[in-house]
């Protein structure tokens, strides 16, 4: 116990009262630095190199290779940490950035990897402000912990945060341009263009005003182009855009196939559906402009009005008192 006290008094008067924290902050960087370089340098598996070589360069290996080329061979190496090991939250987490618009098959280890750096990147300038830069001067310890942890939290849920925005600013711009696209599909249906040729030219039509809806589309039409079944290209585009709205008109499809009606039809009538929730959504929004107005009037106005209004008195009688002085 006196050997530490003797250690923490010599680290105190080197590096300030926070010098245990900085040796012990230094020492996890380090370890983290060698498990980077270890992993980095670590040998290739013999049975993937055994596999790899063997695999011949041409025929269905060669296309297997091509349409897994735009996976990263660097995150690769780290899959085991920037990957959830269940296989629930893993397709949870390729959900939500699918809905963000991060269609990459390394959109997950990147996610990972972004709030790692993020993360030790404010730790490690939180720790360079308060202990080297004069920061922690006058502070207690508790908010030095506060102000040197605090960067790190928040560049560890920056990447959060940013991907819940862009889930919302992507249905918002679905739902918007939902009924515009049905209107279009009719147009195309009736027209005489099978549902797989409409979908193109509405994705093509759509990319200008309501990029995301258009990269939805497009999806689509390359999954039929490549022969999957179309019920569950359909329900896969509605699990990705994740808006109701989107998964109703998957339904009325299904149904409208199922039941041998005429698609043009079911569109007709649910475009005109769309197009009523879509104005009943701007008369919701213009009902709540009042409320939204007055709270701002009373706080911008209320407050100059009692100073002009009540000011010339509380003035009068702070004179009056003076004189009575």
């Amino acid at each position: 116990m006196e050997l530490f006290d003797q250690i923490n008094d010599r680290l105190s008067d080197t590096l300030g009262p926070m010098g245990l924290i900085i040796i012990i902050g230094v020492l996890g960087l380090a370890l983290v630095a060698i498990t980077i370089v270890l992993m980095l340098r670590q040998p290739e598996d013999p049975l993937a190199k055994l596999k790899r070589t063997s695999s011949a360069p041409t025929g269905e290996a060669s296309r297997q290779q091509l349409r897994q080329s735009d996976q990263n061979a660097q995150l690769q190496k780290f899959a085991k940490f920037l990957e959830p090991e269940d296989g629930a939250e893993l397709s949870a987490k390729q959900l939500m950035l699918r809905q963000a618009g991060y269609q990459s098959r390394d959109a997950v280890r990147l996610y990972y990897f972004a709030q790692f750096a993020l993360g030790m990147l404010g730790l490690i300038g939180g720790m360079v402000y308060m202990n080297f830069l004069g920061g922690s001067a006058g502070m207690t310890t508790q908010k030095t912990m506060m102000y040197t942890i605090g960067p790190g939290a928040i560049g560890y849920y920056l990447p959060k945060y940013w991907v819940r925005r862009r889930v919302d600013a992507r249905k918002e711009e679905i739902t918007q341009g939902f009924p515009d696209a049905l209107d279009m599909m009719l147009v195309c249906v009736e027209a005489g263009q099978s549902l797989d040729q409409c979908i193109v030219r509405v994705a093509k039509e759509l990319r200008a005003s309501y990029r995301a809806l258009s990269e939805e589309f497009e999806i689509v039409a390359y999954e039929m182009k490549a022969g999957k079944d179309k019920i569950s290209v359909l329900n896969d585009m509605a699990e990705r855009c994740g808006v109701q709205d989107v998964s109703s008109f998957v339904t009325v499809l299904i149904q409208s196939a199922a039941f041998g009606t005429s698609i043009a039809d079911a569109l007709r009538v649910y475009a005109g559906e769309m197009r009523d929730k879509r104005v009943m959504r701007a008369e919701e929004a213009a009902n709540k402009l009042p409320t939204k107005m007055t709270l701002a009037t009373m706080g911008l106005t209320v407050p100059p009005l009692l100073i002009i209004l009540v000011g010339p008195s509380v003035h009068g009688i702070t004179e009056l008192g003076k004189m009575g002085n």
